[in-house]
């Protein structure tokens, strides 16, 4: 292949991902996608993240908020299980342990 049947692949390939950037964002607009109301605002958010830490390679521990509550959810590759419940959101953090080297 020549360079110039290069440069007209790599023109191609731009026109191509700009075509379906496009089409993307007027499929948003239109309307396509999620549908009103579905995402509420960061002021009305009732469910978020607090924490979450890596215990091996394939599972991790999550603190997450729903109101005034949190739930610790152990989660792996193919399952989900639920460590603790009803976690008042406003009890106080443990202090940090010292390291006394």
């Amino acid at each position: 292949m020549e360079f110039g049947g290069y440069i007209r692949f790599l023109l191609a390939l731009v026109f191509v991902i700009g075509l379906i950037g496009l089409l993307a964002m007027v499929a948003r607009r239109m309307g396509f996608g999620f549908p009103a109301g579905a995402i509420k605002g960061a002021k009305t958010r009732r469910l978020s993240v607090v924490e979450a830490t890596s215990l091996d390679g394939r599972r991790r521990l999550v603190l997450i908020r729903r109101d005034d509550t949190e739930h610790l959810i152990l989660m792996g590759p193919t399952s989900e299980l639920l460590i603790e419940s009803g976690i008042k959101a406003d009890a106080e953090l443990p202090m940090p342990i010292e390291d006394k080297s």
